[in-house]
């Protein structure tokens, strides 16, 4: 992106991403200037602390062709953040006019320019676990792997950092990537690529599931390496239409399709592995796979998709299984908080659709109480009812969709006691007496919804539920 010192970009959205992206630019050597259509407190603090260091902000600016109509100087580019749709009728104006439109995560790759490999991991569920096991198993191994993206530290943020650094670069950034941000940067090519899963997510942004697959495929497509879940169905029916992936099996290899070849699966308890042998291939153990202590057939996937990529990265069996079993788990996602009376709190703040929340359940042994609600989103939840089924004792329905899935748990003649509230300070209380009266083991908070309804993201939602949980 060629810019001349008179030219100026323009950072839209003053959240995480934008100001990593401002700041990247500035850097860079850039003129930028950052808009955010809202106002208030916070975000005045922020654009305070932007303008000290001499990045000009304008709050309630909308995202309109006025907006840049009114700009004094030439506009070189426009970088959005990715809560921004990418078809956005301005962005889309924007183009029209050869004005060149790209995401934060697109920048970050460009001021990268190769300096450091990237791993980058996508999936609609799974992703998050991923890629802390990837960054962990890097690091317990001596490696500076960290990690950002979609989680933690954007990548405008790693990179500036590594640009800064006097230290060597960074061996690998470890990059979970959404579907909102890989749509908004077509260059972005890692060298290893993972996709965990795909089922109906986003589709109020994306339109249709065929829509939302492609802009995952794409990722995959552009990475040197891909590695894929041959046990999630989607990836799994498309796997004819891969020319080259390495396909992990939380199963036995023969289980799969004889025309689906895995590099690890499971057999006897052993993580194994095809080797190159001569002008054929031989199979040898690399760990134990019970290695992981987090529960459910669903970290076996994750635990081999993160040894795929231990393994790209010169790892062996040994050291990644020390690093498993060192792994301390992931924050909000079925994050066991505490035992009280007999009964475990699991927080699974980021189960956040219809989906991640069965799979949850089905991750845990029963009866439990599972408290569920937030802002509901589009998608199938007959797998979530029917786990609901076999698992759950009691609901507790909080937030925004209390009403539509205390609806749908009567549809589905749900037998045990559904209870409703207005938000988690009476649900955690409620959830509770009733997993004492109804002698369950656990309490779930796996909301099957986004949080916006209440919170600003999942994780202070999770926060909250875990002091709520503290303070029984």
């Amino acid at each position: 992106m060629a810019v001349t010192a008179s030219d100026l970009t323009v950072v839209v959205g003053l959240a995480r991403s934008g100001i990593g992206a401002a700041r990247l630019l500035q850097h860079l050597g850039r003129a930028v200037l950052v808009i955010d259509n809202q106002s208030g407190p916070a975000l005045e603090a922020k654009a305070a602390a932007l303008r000290q260091s001499g990045i000009p902000v304008q709050l309630d600016a909308a995202l309109h062709p006025d907006t840049f109509a009114a700009l004094t100087a030439p506009l070189a580019a426009v970088v959005v953040s990715p809560g921004i749709r990418w078809d956005h009728p301005t962005l889309e104006a924007l183009r029209r006019q050869g004005v060149p439109t790209l995401g934060e995560l697109d920048l970050a790759w460009q001021a990268n320019a190769a300096a450091v490999p990237w791993i980058g991991i996508t999936g609609t569920n799974g992703k998050t676990t991923v890629t802390h096991l990837v960054s962990h198993l890097l690091q317990h191994a001596g490696l500076d792997a960290p990690m950002g993206g979609n989680v933690g530290f954007s990548a405008a943020e790693l990179v500036l950092e590594q640009r800064q650094r006097s230290t060597a670069p960074p061996d690998w950034l470890v990059m979970e990537l959404s579907s909102y941000q890989i749509e908004a940067a077509p260059q972005v090519a890692p060298d290893v690529g993972i996709w965990t899963t795909l089922t109906p997510d986003h589709l109020e942004r994306h339109g249709s599931l065929e829509a939302y697959r492609a802009i995952k495929r794409s990722l995959l497509e552009r990475s040197k390496l891909r590695i894929l879940n041959a046990d999630d169905p989607d990836l799994r029916a498309h796997a004819a239409s891969w020319d080259q992936a390495t396909w992990i099996t939380a199963g036995r290899r023969d289980d799969l399709p004889a025309t689906l070849q895995a590099s690890l699966w499971i057999e006897d308890g052993q993580v194994m592995r095809a080797v190159q042998s001569g002008p054929g291939t031989a199979t040898e153990p690399l760990m134990a796979a019970d290695c992981l202590a987090m529960p459910g057939a669903h970290n076996r996937q994750n635990l081999l998709m993160a040894a795929a990529a231990g393994l790209a990265a010169g790892l062996s069996g040994p050291q990644m299984e020390e690093a498993f079993r060192a792994f301390p788990g992931v924050p909000h996602r079925l994050e066991r908080i505490r035992d009280q009376q007999g009964i475990c709190y699991f927080n699974d703040s980021k189960a956040t659709n219809y989906d991640a929340a069965e799979v949850a359940i089905h991750a845990l042994e029963g009866p439990l109480v599972v408290l569920a609600g937030g802002e509901s989103k589009r998608g199938n939840p007959a797998g979530w009812l029917a786990a609901l089924h076999q698992k759950a004792a009691a609901v507790v329905l909080y937030g925004a969709a209390q009403t539509e899935f205390k609806r749908l748990l009567e549809q589905a003649a749900f037998p045990g006691e559904v209870q409703c509230c207005p938000g988690l300070a009476e649900g955690v209380p409620l959830a509770a007496q009733l997993a004492t009266t109804l002698r369950c083991r656990a309490v779930l908070l796996s909301p099957a919804c986004a949080s916006f309804d209440q919170y600003s993201d999942f994780e202070a939602r999770g926060d909250h539920f875990r002091q709520l949980v503290a303070a029984l």
